[in-house]
């Protein structure tokens, strides 16, 4: 019985430092301001429930009476504490109000929260609604129960799979050219009660093992077009499979963009996955705008049918900001 008790007491230090190893490599990208390599660059979008292995790294350093757990672990819990602040601007705008604008982004997951969409579309009436994976069915779906009716425009790259993406606006649109990706992102500009607004639909590929160079270049073609609209009312919206933890979204908002979910209160509420652990997930969809806009509300939606909960923002636009 001794010798198991002894052989427990030599492994929970060890333990806790393993612990304490695996977050402080996290934290070290994020303190480095690097994306980091597979699994660093997926754990970076946790980055707020890294606390709960911190803490229990702690206890367990504290039951041992291993010292140098005890400030490694105070040391790394106050590292996270610190990042876990949003990040971005959050001045206002200076100019008059003069148009109010909804907007809501969806990630139906390949077509199946379509009919949800439908109903939430309905119900909440924004004005300009982002869809991504939004199949042929769905596209077709949109269009038989918008079309013409409240939502007379619309840009879309039709695809199947994770391809398809839509734009529906109550206000005019006159196609852009969208940013270039491995899935749909149409882009278009709004005439928003005489005010061009640039409106452009986000869904770079996700931070795959073996595709980290795919996403960061996507998300980098996301900020090359937000930094090239400077002098123009932008809103940057969808599934960005990124967090404000990851340097290639901060990258995105370092061109002076504000994150509407912020600016309305709302940091940290998790999108995805909104059906296995919607308590602890990451917030990956976001809508993005420029300096011109104030947000007044968000809220975050759950359909049924898709993995991502959609995010709704109202928003204000002002005259010379």
């Amino acid at each position: 019985m001794m010798e198991d008790e002894r052989a427990s007491g030599r492994a929970t230090p060890w333990f806790a430092g393993l612990l304490l190893l695996g977050v402080s490599a996290v934290l070290g990208c994020r303190v480095a301001d690097s994306d980091g390599v597979t699994p660093v660059t997926q754990m970076l979008a946790f980055l707020p429930w890294l606390l709960a292995p911190t803490g229990l790294a702690l206890l367990l350093s504290l039951l041992a009476r291993w010292r140098t757990g005890l400030v490694w672990g105070v040391v790394v819990l106050g590292g996270l504490a610190w990042f876990i602040e949003p990040y971005g601007k959050t001045d206002e705008p200076s100019g008059p109000p003069v148009a109010e604008l909804r907007v809501m982004t969806s990630n139906v997951q390949v077509g199946q929260g379509t009919d949800a969409l439908v109903a939430a579309v309905r119900r909440h009436k924004p004005d300009i609604v982002f869809v991504q994976e939004c199949e042929q069915t769905c596209s077709a779906a949109l269009r038989d129960a918008f079309e013409g009716e409240a939502y007379p425009y619309r840009q879309a790259v039709e695809g199947y799979g994770t391809d398809g993406s839509v734009i529906l606006s109550r206000h005019p649109l006159t196609k852009a050219e969208g940013v270039p990706g491995t899935m749909g992102m149409p882009g278009a500009t709004a005439d928003v009660e005489g005010n061009r607004v640039r409106l452009q639909l986000a869904h770079p590929m996700p931070p795959l093992p073996g595709g980290l160079g795919t996403w960061r270049r996507e998300l980098g073609r996301l900020r090359a077009y937000a930094a090239a609209g400077k002098d123009t009312p932008t809103i940057l919206a969808g599934d960005f499979n990124a967090s404000q933890d990851h340097a290639a979204f901060r990258r995105i908002l370092d061109t002076g963009l504000r994150d509407g979910a912020r600016l309305a209160g709302n940091a940290r509420t998790p999108t995805w996955p909104a059906r296995t652990t919607p308590a602890f997930g990451a917030q990956i969809d976001h809508v993005l705008v420029s300096r011109d806009f104030a947000a007044r509300r968000a809220r975050f939606l759950d359909l049924s049918g898709t993995d991502h909960r959609t995010l709704l923002v109202d928003l204000t636009l002002h005259q010379g900001s």
